[in-house]
């Protein structure tokens, strides 16, 4: 009967999400990186998470460490649908010294380590080990499906990358049959595939295990002295040394709107996070939120739906080539190219333009907003304008090479004392 199951019905997912994400500045000093707000309504945590779902995975674990609380009460609220009854769950696991009273997560691996007895009380086959930051629709079922058939110790999902971009990752070299035949962090002079000089293949940070494989290297890495206990670092080279690895191609599972390039993400960075965010606005944008076939799971507040008001020159609540969320108040404001989270306030003669805000922020009259990224709960001053002068912006709020300009409310009281 087990063998008839659906691979995925045989697994379980265990998602990293405990790294900090401190490309992301002051937007991550709150919450950790896989619970930043994305795309309107959702976290990035996400899609991790809805891609195991829409899988057909329902045993789900999700380790947290660094600033865990946004993350956890986020999954508490959006992701409790699961029932027990039904061998369906998702575990929160934060790090709690739970192997040594002096001892966190020491790694990605050692995030798993630590668990293993309540893994083993899922009685899975396989493990796919997800990281919890990244936005992407994957079917995991076909991984899963090229692990089994080719008898690997471990599958590694890999982006097909430009060589001349690809040392930023860690680059899979392949063979022709996609076995794993050396992986280099960063190389300056990345491999090729063996199909195509022009493209390398980068880690992903996914991969697939037979539970029972994994089990026993994690018990042999944890009594390595040596070892930095990280699945990239330490476990990934040993099995591609000593063991069969495989590369799975992310273009062969994506999901993807007909016609549509493959899609992934790391919003790590904050041109990266404003850049994915307002890509959204586009008239046919690469990532598709209105898939009703795989959709985005996510907390849904019970709030009205948005609402534009008034209608006169200079004071006329309109919103052109944006996304306005729900319990949305735009009231005598311009929106052009923006996208607006949850319950979110302007006011009169404002205006906003490639602006992204957050849950909760209030912009007040005559306000104007240029490429910005405005937190969660901001209060924005009348009259301010940031955008349009990038040396004096940089004055008061964080100003990034390419000209994106992210303002918390630490940013705005600091500014109002001096004034």
């Amino acid at each position: 009967m087990t063998e008839n199951k659906r691979l995925t019905q045989r697994s379980m997912a265990f998602v990293l999400a405990g790294g900090r994400g401190s490309r992301l500045q002051e937007l991550t000093d709150r919450r950790v990186k896989p619970a930043v707000y994305f795309g309107g309504k959702t976290r990035i945590i996400d899609f991790a998470l809805s891609n195991a779902l829409n899988s057909g995975i329902r045993r789900i674990a999700v380790a947290t460490q660094y600033k865990a609380h946004s993350l956890i009460r986020h999954c508490q609220r959006g992701w409790n649908f699961f029932r027990a009854e039904r061998n369906e769950f998702l575990d929160i696991l934060p790090a709690s010294q739970r192997v040594d009273e002096s001892m966190w997560y020491r790694g990605t691996a050692d995030a798993v380590a630590q668990n293993v007895d309540i893994i083993d009380s899922y009685g899975i086959d396989y493990i796919v080990i997800l990281a919890g930051d990244h936005i992407y629709k994957m079917d995991y079922e076909i991984m899963l499906r090229q692990h089994v058939e080719a008898g690997a110790d471990v599958t590694v999902g890999c982006l097909t990358v430009p060589r001349e971009d690809a040392s930023a990752f860690g680059v899979m070299a392949v063979d022709e049959d996609s076995r794993i035949t050396s992986f280099l962090e960063k190389p300056a002079d990345p491999p090729a595939t063996p199909e195509d000089p022009n493209v390398s293949l980068a880690s992903m940070g996914i991969y697939v295990f037979n539970w029972k494989f994994l089990r026993e290297m994690l018990r042999e890495d944890a009594d390595n002295p040596n070892s930095s206990h990280d699945f990239g670092n330490d476990l990934i080279p040993e099995i591609v040394k000593n063991g069969k690895a495989i590369a799975h191609r992310f273009d062969n599972s994506c999901v993807r709107a007909n016609g549509a390039d493959s899609y992934w993400r790391d919003v790590g960075t904050l041109d990266a996070f404003w850049e994915a965010n307002i890509d959204l606005t586009n008239f046919t944008p690469t990532l598709d939120l209105w898939d009703t076939e795989w959709p985005i799971w996510t907390y849904s507040e019970s709030v009205p739906p948005a609402k534009f008001i008034h209608d006169e020159k200079d004071r006329r609540g309109i919103a052109i080539s944006s996304m306005i969320s729900g319990g949305c108040i735009i009231s005598g404001t311009e929106v052009r190219n923006s996208l607006l989270f949850t319950q979110v306030q302007t006011n009169s003669y404002a205006v906003l333009d490639q602006s992204v805000v957050l849950p909760h922020a209030v912009v007040n009259r005559s306000a104007r907003l240029t490429k910005c990224v405005v937190d969660r709960g901001v209060i924005i001053p009348h009259g301010l304008v940031v955008g349009e002068d990038p040396i004096e912006d940089a004055k008061f709020f964080r100003v990034t090479e390419k000209g994106t300009t992210l303002i918390t409310q630490n940013m705005i009281d600091k500014r109002e004392a001096t004034l």
